[in-house]
């Protein structure tokens, strides 16, 4: 998967690459060459005393010198380029596959591992592009170069490289061997700690509220405890190798020169020979212990690409259709039919993938357009899975879903999405301010428009109270408010945007009772033309609307107005007892 992934996202800068590589090759060969002019000098300069070969051989390597400088330099900044263009590009493809997730997919991965492997897994793989641009493509020039070099200098002396690089390689691929477990189990800690740390900032106030303190520190201690001992060891491996790697070098340089002592004294060997030797010795050990430290990365690399990989690979359960219908009219079509937004159920079923039992079964509504159709049932009763089939949230697994007579599978997501107004069960604010917030549903926006929306969701009192009005700032998630702020604000977003459809997920849990009555007197002529299907646990939110289903194990047992249902519905009359007397209901 690594390889793949640096085929695709390295071939738009593969000119940027050839460059790094051009320059990578020219400032290896004028390291290889340096040690050969400075044999040069020792052996036909010092040792005679000829001054003039000293200061020209000396001219020469000062000009190669400065060409290796400046070649590694613009090699690695056109490497540095191509990495974080690469790192870039790789985030860029994540974040938009993860954005076409349905909540299925979402279930599936999680946020935490999501958000790892957006930014450590990508970091790591980015990583090691740079450092292969930076080293691994001159360490095997390096080595290749230094080997024959050091051959043409002396080929007894040659017979060390046997034994020493093999030995070298060999040790540095058992430690390298070891490493990779540890890397893939501390990937899987960082997720853990992750999903731990973020549920722990989400839920600070439960944790506070329930003087749980201490119990979250034992549970963020396990997994951080993990997560050290993990790297403990991979770290232990890693400070392991360079000790090992430079003990064998020096061995090596000292068998060196113990050697070519012996061959100087017996005048088979000058003394620039063997400097220039012990220098391509040195050059060859490099290249072995660069390319170590590489390997030393490839195996953390590589798991955290066959992460990235898994996200990039996994389609959305949702997909637009190849030849969607034309749901809504074109802005050049004046003369098309608008969309009157009747929603109808035909033979529904849902399951959750792995699960034994459906959680919807055979449901078959229709809600029109001008009328209020609200659901209601027992918690787990499937009312919210129900109404996140709708905006395709969640495909049907049995059955189809219209939207004016279409299926919605046969229709684009932005089609469909256009035509409604979903206010979630938990409402969500994004950080920024209150205007964004209200942009959210309607980009265009004016202020006169949202100052409408807030005031149709009860919300324009406490945002006028504010002392930037509109420019509020709100923090993520909308922490900033209370709950029942948040739930006003989130309908507000949905109201600004006029859509044919509205979906209430229970979005009036957090209201009292006479926030809800004005807030819903004020969505009726609002919403007169549209279709507005209401989920809700309340009898009192839904006891004016047209037509109530009853949700029981996923399946409608009741099905009519509140007065009909409260005559001759055992479920819905044990609802509304539950909640206030029959005298009140009636």
């Amino acid at each position: 998967m690594l390889v793949t992934l640096a085929r695709k996202y390295l071939g738009p800068y593969r000119w940027a690459v050839v460059a790094v590589l051009v320059l990578q090759l020219v400032q290896t060969l004028a390291a290889l060459y340096l040690p050969s002019l400075n044999a040069d000098i020792i052996d036909h300069g010092v040792v005679v005393g000829d001054i003039g070969r000293i200061w020209s051989t000396g001219g020469w390597m000062l000009v190669v010198s400065l060409g290796q400088v400046v070649a590694s330099v613009v090699a690695v900044y056109f490497g540095a380029q191509v990495a974080t263009s690469f790192g870039r590009d790789l985030r860029r493809d994540l974040f938009h596959t993860v954005q076409t997730y349905s909540a299925r997919e979402m279930a599936r991965f999680g946020a935490p591992t999501l958000i790892t492997r957006s930014t450590n897994d990508v970091q790591q793989v980015q990583m090691t592009v740079l450092m292969t641009f930076t080293i691994m493509v001159m360490a095997p020039i390096m080595l290749v170069g230094g080997v024959i070099l050091a051959l043409a200098e002396d080929v007894t002396m040659s017979a060390l490289l046997l034994v020493v690089v093999p030995v070298l390689a060999a040790t540095a691929g058992v430690i390298v061997w070891r490493m990779v477990p540890h890397f893939r189990r501390m990937q899987k800690r960082i997720d853990a700690i992750n999903s731990v740390l973020r549920e722990q900032i989400t839920g600070l106030r439960v944790v506070r509220a329930f003087v749980r303190e201490g119990r979250e520190k034992e549970r963020f201690g396990v997994v951080n405890e993990e997560l050290f001992d993990t790297s403990l060891r991979a770290g232990r491996l890693m400070a392991l190798t360079f000790p090992v790697v430079m003990l064998i070098m020096n061995m090596s340089s000292v068998a060196v020169l113990w050697f070519g002592a012996h061959e100087i004294e017996a005048g088979g060997m000058q003394i620039g020979s063997l400097t220039a030797f012990l220098s391509y010795l040195m050059y060859i050990l490099m290249a072995v212990m660069m390319s170590t430290m590489i390997f030393m990365m490839i195996p953390r690399a590589a798991v955290a690409a066959e992460r990235i990989g898994e996200v990039l690979e996994t389609e959305s359960s949702v997909v637009d259709p190849r030849s969607p219908v034309a749901l809504v009219p074109a802005p050049d079509d004046p003369d098309a039919p608008a969309p009157r937004g009747e929603v109808s159920f035909e033979g529904v079923e849902f399951r959750y993938p792995g699960a034994e039992a459906p959680v919807l079964h055979d449901l078959s509504f229709t809600a029109e357009p001008g009328r209020t159709t609200a659901i209601i049932g027992s918690t787990g009763s499937g009312k919210s899975t129900l109404l996140n089939l709708v905006p395709r949230l969640f495909d049907a697994t049995g059955g189809t879903v219209r939207v004016d007579g279409v299926d919605v599978r046969d229709v684009t997501q932005h089609d469909l999405g256009s035509l409604m107004g979903l206010v979630p069960q938990k409402a969500y604010l994004f950080s920024g301010t209150v205007a964004d917030n209200l942009r959210y549903g309607k980009p265009d926006a004016t202020e006169e428009e949202m100052w409408a929306a807030l005031e149709v969701a009860q919300a324009r009192d406490f945002v006028e109270a504010l002392p930037d009005g509109l420019e509020a700032v709100v923090a993520q998630g909308g922490t900033t408010f209370s709950g029942g702020q948040r739930q006003r604000l989130a309908i507000a977003r949905a109201v600004i945007r006029r859509p044919r459809i509205y979906l209430f997920d229970d979005s009036f849990s957090a209201l009292d009772y006479a926030t809800d009555a004005r807030l819903r007197a004020a969505l009726k002529p609002q919403t007169r033309d549209a279709t507005v299907i209401v989920v809700a646990q309340r009898v009192a939110t839904i006891r004016d609307a047209e037509q109530i289903l009853v949700l029981d194990h996923g399946r409608i047992v009741g099905r009519g107005t509140h007065a009909e249902l409260l005559a001759d519905n055992p479920t819905y009359q044990e609802i509304v007892t539950s909640q206030m007397s029959l005298e009140e209901a009636a």
